[in-house]
């Protein structure tokens, strides 16, 4: 059973042409520990995944190694495929907060949008939290996400009224 249907408010929130293609999302109030629950899941859940920093291609870290580098360092990234079409790309930039990002121009359809509500929530699962997904550059409100007190991915952007 899915989470969200494509064909209801989800379609138009998901579109790439409203308001930018790289929608963020945060888990606030995460440690290192939380960071490397999230490499052990990658790793668990067989997701594919390549680890950068900068142009070089390394070995998956462990969370502590890749949060304690030096502030002049450059941020590595992490892509994770939960599936082969769908991408989200995650930042080491702070160890109280998970950040990354996806593509709606890969969450298009229902059977996207399963793989991104199973991705969200595995997370959320894991970790135990809330994972919202805010409008790109991030913004006050988010759009939908893995609600942890109800164990669902459910829309929580609520349109203004007429």
């Amino acid at each position: 059973m899915t989470d969200l249907a494509w064909d209801d408010l989800t379609a138009w929130l998901l579109d790439p042409s409203e308001g930018g293609c790289l929608p963020d999302v945060f888990v606030a109030g995460t440690t290192t520990a939380d960071w490397q629950a999230v490499l052990d899941l990658v790793e668990r859940r067989g997701w594919a995944h390549e680890y950068r920093e900068g142009d070089t291609v390394l070995p998956l870290p462990r969370a502590e190694a890749v949060l304690s580098r030096p502030d002049d360092a450059e941020c590595p990234s992490l892509l994770v495929r939960p599936s082969p079409e769908v991408c989200a790309i995650f930042r080491f930039l702070s160890d109280e907060e998970i950040d990354f990002d996806v593509d709606l121009r890969e969450l298009q359809g229902q059977e996207r949008l399963d793989v991104l509500c199973d991705f969200l929530s595995a997370i959320g699962r894991r970790l135990g939290k809330s994972v919202p997904l805010y409008p790109e550059g991030g913004g006050t409100e988010p759009l939908l996400g893995y609600d942890a007190a109800a164990d669902r991915v459910r829309v929580l952007w609520t349109p203004p009224g007429p």
